[in-house]
């Protein structure tokens, strides 16, 4: 094996914010002599961090037949609330795994959004704006140590489990260059053993320890400005079936239904990091009319907008805020990194499967990144209306929420209203699998996005197979179709019009059109087909 090199052993005890980025090798080892009696387990991937991000990748890859080993430097789940909004489309990735309906069970729905100054909110329909585009329309919020649990019952239930108290200690990614094994070095409550993977996915957070290793930058600012987070219990001058955007006189808070009886999260502008509790929930009180009878809990924390320079080295990804962090303005945070997950372990699953070429590894950098970018672009400049505590800024929030938020509520029905909510819940994601050319395969506004999940196409989309769908049509299935594509799937014709009767859909096992096929007397355009199975490194 390489000789280690790269800093001594008692490095992996120092926090990984303490650790300065290093390039390809090794990341805090032990000696050779003692690194070479340690056991070695095998293993398709290597999964760092049993946060949303991890397990959910990890609950991919055991519902898809993939080994993984799943790891985790904290003892259990978090017990902390964290990011609790959870957008429509993740919805849909629950439901694909058959989580949907017990996490409507947990969740609290918030189907409104009542925004606008203190004594003169307007309540936007954010429900009625996404209805007949997704199954599950508005915000659903469920706290993030919940949504640990939903994951890790889900994972457990396959078999497999989480190895917590285990610390990366020693990544060796030089292999990884040409696409091979990551050898990982694990401090555990057995002491340190080795890991061999295929692929190693870094879904640790912030502070990544795999981002780290590989001497990514995590390109960005951290904002000047302070905000406080509180759980409290008996709040008043709230609804409980909306989220509330509120501008004050000197503040703006932002406040999610938690539960009845006045559960809710409250996040402000912070005077400073000093702020206690009780000074910031009386500004509360008396700049944004919300009172409360009690706090679970309480915390100051700054505002971070990044972006790693590569979600991808070799046969290491990184996936979550190991990947991009920003602003929590509008809840899209721990959305984007469960659909991380969920893009990257279907195309890890692909591989060992034999169904795509490694080149097809490509993909998930080109889609996902492009996603976070343009994320922390839009976050930013929300932030930077509500993000400031200056009298200034205020004024100028006060004077654009009074006239932006009955605009809002007129409009959420519109086209551009509908258009908008439809970034929120994120289902309008667009991938580009064609970009500077225009093939015949990819001739179709249905093609880079998801296919929408009825009851009718919901059996086939949950097998998490590539697949033909067609919608009106009864095409024969082609002569040297590989046996792993399902179909054709036939389904009534499409009702709005947007899945054409002419054409026959290649669907992805996350639910994103691939390719739509022209289709004609009963047959598939075979050259066509072919055409986008090569664009998608697809094996025949």
């Amino acid at each position: 094996m390489p000789e280690p090199s790269g800093p001594p052993y008692a490095d992996h005890l120092r926090p990984p914010e303490d650790r300065p980025n290093q390039g390809p090798g090794w990341f805090g080892t032990p000696p050779a002599d003692v690194l070479d009696t340690l056991p070695v387990e095998d293993t398709d991937v290597l999964v760092v961090g049993a946060g949303p991000t991890g397990l959910l990748a990890a609950l991919v890859l055991a519902r898809r037949g993939v080994s993984a080993v799943l790891v985790d430097r904290e003892a259990g789940p978090t017990r902390e609330s964290r990011a609790l909004a959870v957008q429509a489309r993740t919805v849909e990735v629950y439901d694909q795994l058959g989580l949907a309906e017990e996490f409507l069970a947990r969740a609290h729905r918030a189907a409104r959004v009542q925004i606008g100054p203190v004594g003169r909110p307007a309540l936007v329909d954010l429900a009625a704006a996404q209805e007949g585009r997704t199954p599950f329309p508005g915000l659903h919020v469920l706290e993030q140590s919940r949504t640990e649990e939903l994951l890790v019952e889900a994972l457990t239930a396959t078999g497999r489990d989480v190895r917590w108290n285990h610390h990366l200690t020693g990544l060796d990614d030089r292999t990884a260059e040409s696409d091979g094994r990551v050898l990982a070095l694990l401090d555990g409550p057995d002491g340190l053993t080795r890991v061999r993977a295929r692929w190693c996915v870094g879904a640790d957070g912030a502070g990544s320890f795999v981002r780290r290793s590989l001497g990514l930058a995590f390109d960005g600012v951290t904002d000047d400005a302070v905000f406080w987070v509180a759980d409290v219990r008996g709040a008043t001058g709230l609804p409980e079936d909306a989220l509330t955007m509120r501008a004050g006189r000197r503040g703006f808070g932002v406040f999610y239904p938690l539960g009845p009886g006045g559960h809710a999260r409250a996040i402000s502008i912070a005077r400073d990091e000093d702020v206690t509790a009780d000074e910031a929930l009386a500004t509360a009180r008396a700049d944004l009319g919300v009172g409360h009878t009690s706090v679970d809990w309480f915390s100051t924390y700054r505002v971070h907008h990044r972006v790693a320079e590569g979600f991808r080295r070799g046969a290491v990804f990184l996936a979550g805020d190991a990947a991009h962090v920003h602003s929590p303005v509008g809840g899209q945070g721990m959305n984007t990194g469960l659909q991380d997950a969920h893009d990257l372990a279907n195309l890890l699953a692909d591989v060992v499967h034999g169904h795509v070429g490694v080149a097809a590894l490509d993909r998930y950098e080109r889609e996902r990144r492009r996603v976070a970018l343009r994320l922390v672009r839009s976050t930013d400049r929300v932030f930077g209306v509500v993000g400031r505590g200056n009298r200034g800024t205020a004024l100028l929030r006060r004077g654009f929420a009074a006239v932006a938020a009955p605009l809002a509520a007129r409009g959420v029905r519109t086209p551009v209203g509908r258009r908008a909510a439809g970034y929120l819940g994120q289902y309008r994601i667009r991938y580009s699998f064609a970009a500077g050319s225009s093939p015949a395969w990819a001739d179709d506004p249905a093609v880079g996005r998801r296919l929408l999940p009825t009851d009718e196409n919901r059996p086939a989309l949950r097998s998490m197979a590539w697949q033909l769908h067609s919608h009106g049509g009864r095409p024969a299935r082609p002569a040297d179709l590989p046996d792993w594509v399902e179909g054709p799937h036939t389904f009534r014709a499409d009702p709005t019009g947007r899945l054409r009767m002419d054409r026959t859909y290649l669907v992805r096992p996350d639910g994103f059109v691939a390719a739509a096929v022209p289709t004609s007397g009963g047959a598939l355009d075979v050259e066509v087909l072919r055409a986008a199975f090569r664009a998608h490194h697809l094996r025949t």
